[in-house]
């Protein structure tokens, strides 16, 4: 069972594994991040290797604030031996943030469905985690899709132009009429 650490466990799904993230990694991510179309919803523009590798070397050294935790990983095509994207949670009592980016070259594959999966059913598992939540934006209709093949619902509550998702409590089906209709 995961425990809230600073370190994330590596973890697996049918296709992909999913290391965790570090400043090593800059380079190959890099290219799978240098598309500028990735940054249509998110903002700014892709980041060089060295950008990156400060980046990472930051979140490997984990949240100032002791109450948070920062989870990232690398996905990893497990057949291909190459990297397509990362995924990360942060926690912070009983709620798990996720997010996941995956290169343009490896999308509509289900790679970002099959990553946010396996991420929410990690999380899932660690002790007092009971809410995953992730921020869509409302014309980003692949990642709307990703976060409802993870099980996550739009809600109807919005944070800088995105709109929150979840699933609460976790492992258990939301009451009808819990998330408006469409969710």
């Amino acid at each position: 069972m995961p425990t809230t650490t600073n370190d994330p466990e590596a973890f697996a799904t049918g296709r992909l594994d999913l290391v965790p993230l570090r400043a090593a990694h800059a380079q190959e991510m890099a290219r799978v991040l240098s598309d500028p179309a990735l940054h249509t919803f998110i903002g700014g523009s892709p980041a060089t290797a060295d950008e990156l590798r400060a980046r990472y070397a930051r979140q490997c050294a984990g949240s100032p604030d002791p109450a948070v935790t920062w989870w990232n990983w690398v996905i990893r095509l497990r057949t291909e031996g190459v990297a397509a994207g990362t995924v990360q949670a942060t926690l912070s009592g009983p709620v798990a943030e996720i997010a996941w980016v995956v290169g343009t070259e490896w999308q509509g594959r289900g790679i970002a469905s099959e990553a946010a999966v396996g991420l929410v059913a990690l999380v899932g598992e660690v002790p007092g985690v009971r809410t995953v939540i992730a921020h869509i934006h409302p014309d980003h209709v692949a990642s709307a899709g990703v976060a409802r093949a993870a099980g996550l619902r739009p809600t109807g509550e919005w944070q800088d132009g995105e709109e929150r998702w979840r699933v609460s409590p976790l492992g258990v089906p939301p009451a009808p009429g819990l998330f408006p209709a469409g969710g």
